[in-house]
């Protein structure tokens, strides 16, 4: 029997096509084997592709599975833009869902309307693991071609996050991320050595007006040399954040916008919002903009 799919090219944190990070969301993907979903993920060739299926239990409402042209992912913050960006442009599309994947489960809210339609995603506060040594340190600088005296003093060097590890790397003003060279055979080992999937190197830019952050994300052991614009590691940096009080507080709570993907040519926007208990994190919300390429059909 022949069978038809609906898939979307979606550009994830930004207004303006063929800028942000670029994602695949195939709807309807039930009746998809995993053989299937993996090689539509290759022939689309994005970094990921979010595929759209119906809930299996009642604690969600929408589940989502997350290739990369090699493997599967448990989540992906900027194809889950991407495809509840889609989802919400439907006929009567709620509001609010309860997002199933390999992960867990994540709160979805969908802010405002055309053309300032946001989608939130909120996720646990994610573990701040451990401060890299002296040898560890001077490898992975050596690998990005990043001298030490670049370092921001007041950010260790620190693993974040528990399926999705990022290491994270402070340094001092935007100079620095620009003369990045990334050796990504030598980052691909140390990833393996040190337990970090990636690296995401970014500086404070406290005299901004839209902006506290601009960063790169290196990711060469996931296949992915660089993310124009990650939301996960945006999450990841605003729980580090918090841990070294280098986030204003207001209330119960604390936020910042972040910029990425200039260096490629694909500059996007990710903000940020902090939910605190006393002085306990007690939540992150990732929120992003999107904008759709284009959409078609796949007849098999």
């Amino acid at each position: 029997m022949t069978r038809k799919i609906q898939v979307h090219q979606v550009d994830a944190f930004t207004r303006e096509p063929f800028t942000g990070n670029p994602t695949g969301v195939v709807l309807n993907a039930d009746a998809l084997s995993e053989a299937q979903m993996l090689a539509i993920a290759r022939e689309l060739n994005n970094a990921e592709t979010a595929f759209i299926l119906s809930p299996d239990g009642a604690d969600h409402t929408v589940r989502a599975r997350f290739f990369t042209p090699r493997s599967e992912a448990g989540f992906v913050g900027h194809a889950t833009v991407a495809a509840q960006y889609v989802l919400s442009r439907r006929h009567e599309a709620p509001r609010r869902q309860r997002q199933k994947s390999k992960a867990g489960i994540v709160d979805i809210e969908v802010q405002g309307t055309e053309p300032d339609r946001r989608i939130a995603i909120r996720r646990k506060p994610p573990p701040v693991g451990r401060e890299l040594n002296d040898r560890e340190r001077l490898a992975v600088l050596d690998a990005l071609a990043l001298a030490s005296e670049s370092l921001d003093p007041r950010i260790p060097l620190r693993i974040v996050g528990a399926a999705g590890t990022r290491l994270m790397i402070g340094v001092r003003g935007p100079e620095p991320l620009k003369h990045l060279k990334p050796d990504v055979t030598r980052l691909t080992t140390l990833s393996a050595q040190i337990g970090a999937a990636g690296y995401f190197v970014f500086t404070l830019t406290p005299g901004a007006a839209d902006h506290l952050t601009e960063s790169r994300m290196f990711c060469p052991a996931l296949g992915i040399p660089e993310d124009p614009v990650s939301g996960n590691a945006h999450g990841l940096l605003g729980a580090y954040l918090a841990q070294l009080r280098l986030l204003t507080r207001s209330g119960e709570g604390a936020r910042f916008t972040g910029i990425q993907g200039h260096s490629l040519h694909r500059p996007g926007r990710v903000e940020v919002e902090l939910e605190f208990s006393g002085e306990t994190l007690a939540g992150v919300w990732i929120i992003g903009q999107a904008v759709s390429i284009f959409e078609t059909e796949i007849v098999f």
